[in-house]
Protein backbone atom coordinates (compact mmCIF):
# COMPACT_ATOMS: atom_id res chain seq x y z
CA UNK A 1 0.00 0.00 0.00
CA UNK A 2 2.76 2.28 0.65
CA UNK A 3 4.32 1.73 -2.66
CA UNK A 4 0.84 2.74 -3.85
CA UNK A 5 1.07 5.96 -2.28
CA UNK A 6 4.65 6.80 -3.20
CA UNK A 7 3.74 5.84 -6.98
CA UNK A 8 0.56 8.49 -6.93
CA UNK A 9 2.62 11.03 -4.87
CA UNK A 10 5.49 10.78 -7.37
CA UNK A 11 3.03 10.55 -10.66
CA UNK A 12 0.12 12.76 -9.57
CA UNK A 13 -0.68 13.96 -13.43
CA UNK A 14 -0.98 10.69 -14.49
CA UNK A 15 -2.98 9.39 -11.30
CA UNK A 16 -5.19 12.35 -12.05
CA UNK A 17 -5.70 11.61 -15.37
CA UNK A 18 -6.38 7.85 -14.68
CA UNK A 19 -9.21 9.29 -11.94
CA UNK A 20 -10.75 11.57 -14.82
CA UNK A 21 -10.71 8.88 -17.79
CA UNK A 22 -12.30 6.43 -14.63
CA UNK A 23 -15.03 8.78 -14.20
CA UNK A 24 -15.99 9.12 -17.70
CA UNK A 25 -16.23 5.76 -18.22
CA UNK A 26 -18.30 4.93 -15.41
CA UNK A 27 -20.38 8.00 -16.66
CA UNK A 28 -21.00 6.43 -20.01
CA UNK A 29 -21.94 3.16 -19.07
CA UNK A 30 -24.15 4.66 -16.67
CA UNK A 31 -26.02 6.74 -19.91
CA UNK A 32 -25.83 3.80 -22.26
CA UNK A 33 -27.93 1.51 -19.87
CA UNK A 34 -30.37 4.58 -18.51
CA UNK A 35 -30.85 6.04 -22.31
CA UNK A 36 -34.19 5.50 -23.51
CA UNK A 37 -33.84 6.55 -26.86
CA UNK A 38 -32.94 4.40 -29.69
CA UNK A 39 -30.56 5.37 -32.77
CA UNK A 40 -31.66 4.28 -36.48
CA UNK A 41 -30.05 4.60 -39.52
CA UNK A 42 -31.19 6.65 -42.58
CA UNK A 43 -32.77 3.65 -44.14
CA UNK A 44 -34.60 2.52 -41.14
CA UNK A 45 -35.64 6.11 -40.36
CA UNK A 46 -37.09 6.33 -44.34
CA UNK A 47 -39.03 3.23 -43.48
CA UNK A 48 -40.44 4.49 -40.26
CA UNK A 49 -41.65 7.73 -41.80
CA UNK A 50 -43.30 6.04 -44.72
CA UNK A 51 -45.08 3.30 -42.40
CA UNK A 52 -46.55 6.07 -39.02
CA UNK A 53 -47.28 9.40 -38.17
CA UNK A 54 -43.54 10.22 -37.76
CA UNK A 55 -42.63 13.60 -36.31
CA UNK A 56 -39.11 14.77 -38.00
CA UNK A 57 -37.30 17.42 -35.65
CA UNK A 58 -34.34 18.97 -36.97
CA UNK A 59 -31.86 20.28 -33.96
CA UNK A 60 -29.72 22.09 -36.19
CA UNK A 61 -29.57 26.16 -36.07
CA UNK A 62 -31.42 27.86 -38.96
CA UNK A 63 -29.34 28.73 -41.10
CA UNK A 64 -28.04 24.93 -41.54
CA UNK A 65 -31.82 24.28 -41.88
CA UNK A 66 -31.85 26.20 -44.79
CA UNK A 67 -29.23 25.14 -47.01
CA UNK A 68 -31.19 21.30 -46.85
CA UNK A 69 -33.23 19.66 -44.77
CA UNK A 70 -35.69 16.11 -44.62
CA UNK A 71 -39.12 17.03 -46.14
CA UNK A 72 -41.42 17.76 -43.35
CA UNK A 73 -38.78 18.23 -41.05
CA UNK A 74 -39.51 20.68 -37.85
CA UNK A 75 -36.76 23.19 -37.28
CA UNK A 76 -36.37 23.22 -33.43
CA UNK A 77 -32.42 24.21 -32.61
CA UNK A 78 -31.31 22.33 -29.64
CA UNK A 79 -30.84 25.65 -27.72
CA UNK A 80 -34.26 26.29 -27.80
CA UNK A 81 -35.96 22.57 -27.82
CA UNK A 82 -36.85 23.49 -24.10
CA UNK A 83 -38.70 26.11 -24.95
CA UNK A 84 -40.41 25.08 -27.92
CA UNK A 85 -41.61 21.15 -26.92
CA UNK A 86 -45.11 23.31 -26.92
CA UNK A 87 -44.94 22.71 -30.48
CA UNK A 88 -45.19 18.98 -30.34
CA UNK A 89 -45.98 18.58 -26.45
CA UNK A 90 -49.24 16.82 -27.55
CA UNK A 91 -48.00 13.76 -29.72
CA UNK A 92 -46.09 11.95 -27.11
CA UNK A 93 -46.70 8.71 -28.10
CA UNK A 94 -46.48 9.27 -31.89
CA UNK A 95 -42.40 8.01 -33.44
CA UNK A 96 -39.98 11.07 -33.16
CA UNK A 97 -37.25 11.24 -35.76
CA UNK A 98 -34.16 13.44 -34.62
CA UNK A 99 -31.34 14.86 -37.06
CA UNK A 100 -28.91 17.43 -36.90
CA UNK A 101 -25.67 17.49 -38.99
CA UNK A 102 -23.79 14.49 -37.74
CA UNK A 103 -25.92 12.85 -35.21
CA UNK A 104 -24.06 14.48 -32.22
CA UNK A 105 -27.09 17.35 -31.49
CA UNK A 106 -29.75 14.94 -31.99
CA UNK A 107 -28.52 12.57 -28.93
CA UNK A 108 -28.74 15.44 -26.55
CA UNK A 109 -32.05 16.40 -28.09
CA UNK A 110 -32.97 13.05 -27.43
CA UNK A 111 -31.84 13.20 -23.79
CA UNK A 112 -34.30 16.30 -23.28
CA UNK A 113 -36.90 15.11 -25.14
CA UNK A 114 -37.20 11.44 -23.48
CA UNK A 115 -37.25 12.81 -19.98
CA UNK A 116 -39.83 15.46 -21.33
CA UNK A 117 -42.08 12.15 -21.61
CA UNK A 118 -41.84 11.18 -25.53
CA UNK A 119 -42.25 7.57 -25.87
CA UNK A 120 -40.64 6.98 -29.28
CA UNK A 121 -37.52 8.91 -29.62
CA UNK A 122 -34.91 7.93 -32.60
CA UNK A 123 -31.69 9.31 -33.63
CA UNK A 124 -30.81 9.15 -37.22
CA UNK A 125 -27.50 7.92 -36.92
CA UNK A 126 -24.87 9.89 -38.79
CA UNK A 127 -27.38 12.86 -39.13
CA UNK A 128 -27.52 14.87 -42.39
CA UNK A 129 -24.20 13.91 -43.27
CA UNK A 130 -25.06 10.31 -43.78
CA UNK A 131 -28.26 11.24 -45.04
CA UNK A 132 -26.96 12.54 -47.76
CA UNK A 133 -23.52 11.74 -48.63
CA UNK A 134 -23.68 8.10 -47.82
CA UNK A 135 -27.07 7.57 -48.55
CA UNK A 136 -27.48 10.10 -50.95
CA UNK A 137 -31.54 10.14 -49.72
CA UNK A 138 -33.63 13.31 -50.98
CA UNK A 139 -33.22 16.60 -49.02
CA UNK A 140 -35.37 19.98 -49.40
CA UNK A 141 -33.39 23.07 -49.73
CA UNK A 142 -35.41 26.53 -48.41
CA UNK A 143 -33.01 28.92 -49.68
CA UNK A 144 -31.08 29.98 -52.20
CA UNK A 145 -27.70 28.86 -51.77
CA UNK A 146 -24.81 31.75 -53.23
CA UNK A 147 -22.71 30.87 -55.37
CA UNK A 148 -19.45 32.58 -55.50
CA UNK A 149 -17.77 33.38 -58.61
CA UNK A 150 -14.02 33.31 -59.28
CA UNK A 151 -14.54 36.22 -61.36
Amino acid sequence: MERYIEFILNHYILSLALAVVTYLLIQEFIDTAFKKFSYISPLLAVSKMNDNETIIIDVREPHEFVESHIEQAINIPLGKLTQELTKIGNQKNKPLLISCQTGTRAASAGKILTKAGFEQVFVITGGMQAWESDYKLPVKISGKKKIKSNT
